[in-house]
């Protein structure tokens, strides 16, 4: 398994991120259903915020388990799974319009709880994926690590966004997969902030 982690390379990564997504893509294309765009609309947005989950934690879990390649190799690739949960938030974001096929109906459900705060968590996407790359990276400098903070509000409204659904019908499966999420950045605040110290002699 450490052999693993080590030699992942990132084309094969990239591969494995886009596969459902590609999977998704064909299936939308060549389907008669007339009900395929709405049969999709959940399952990419689960994926994509599945994705999120993942990015986020790879930090508190390398710190719990020092030592441990799994989380080391999360944090390496961060970005990588950060921009896979952006593309499969546009995949969402494409197959909720597609599925509406109306912009009267699209904005008629913007007041919508789990739709604009949807919305908002997409918009916020949109430049930490345009700014993932090495170039945009280094000219920003500081700032970069700045704008990436903003995942976190995209994680608090994603969950909304889910739990939201179907009059909070989606309150348990949200809470249940950002329940570790929740879990480890409570661990790594109190981790920096609450933990006892050793005092000096």
């Amino acid at each position: 398994m450490q052999r693993f982690f080590a030699a992942t390379s990132p084309f094969f990564t990239w591969a494995v991120l886009a596969s459902l997504g590609i999977m998704m893509t064909y299936s939308a294309l060549t389907s008669t259903d007339p009900k395929v765009f709405h049969q999709l609309v959940h399952p990419s947005g689960e994926t994509s915020a599945r994705l999120l989950i993942v990015t986020l934690i790879a930090t508190p879990l390398a710190m719990l388990l020092k030592g441990w390649r799994g989380p080391q190799w999360l944090k390496r690739n961060r970005r990588y799974l950060g921009v896979a949960s952006f593309g499969y938030a546009a995949l969402h974001t494409m197959f909720y319009l597609l599925d509406k096929a109306s912009l009267t109906t699209v904005v008629g459900e913007l007041p919508r709880l789990y739709i604009w705060t949807g919305w908002i968590a997409f918009i916020i996407f949109i430049p930490l994926a345009l700014t993932s790359m090495d170039y945009l990276l280094r000219k920003m400098g500081t700032w970069w690590k700045w704008l990436q903070r903003w995942t976190y509000a995209a994680a608090v409204l994603t969950l909304v966004h889910w739990a939201a659904l179907h009059d909070w019908g989606g309150a348990a499966p949200a809470l249940v997969h950002f329940g570790p999420l929740i879990a480890l950045e409570a661990y790594r605040v109190w981790y920096w902030y609450l933990r006892p110290r050793p005092t000096a002699a």
